[in-house]
């Protein structure tokens, strides 16, 4: 497994926050089809999104594979309801959304593990050929 990278300072305000804290979040494609998701665990489950780690998921299905918005809350039924919140939204909403705080929809994760997927696979793709 890869770990996160030490050096990200976006990781490390995330990792301070995570002791009781649950995650609304959303991850899209390059072609920005939307995910949004709960999590008391954001670092993994970017990870497992990224490298597709559950085969028959939307996120694999659809390579959602970039964390494109998140907010933290003190009590899981804070994020469950935003989550609802969120999935009731029109989809103009949402974007809206992700591009005022995030408008280039940079991926917030890109910064946290030592090695892409696409970076792996690149590789791999170099020594076997």
């Amino acid at each position: 497994m890869l770990f996160p990278s030490p050096a990200s300072p976006l990781r490390d305000r995330i990792r301070s926050m995570e002791e009781h804290s649950y995650f609304t979040y959303i991850m899209a494609s390059r072609s920005r089809t939307l995910y949004i998701g709960v999590t008391s665990d954001l670092h993994k489950r970017a990870f497992e999104h990224k490298w597709r780690e559950h085969e028959d998921s939307f996120t694999t299905r659809y390579n959602c594979d970039r964390l494109v918005w998140f907010e933290r809350f003190g009590e899981i039924t804070s994020a469950i309801e935003r989550e609802k919140q969120l999935k009731g939204w029109k989809r103009s909403k949402k974007i809206a959304l992700i591009e005022a705080s995030n408008p280039a929809w940079l991926d917030l994760s890109r910064d946290w593990y030592d090695l892409e997927p696409a970076d792996y696979g690149r590789a791999l793709d170099r020594m076997n050929n």
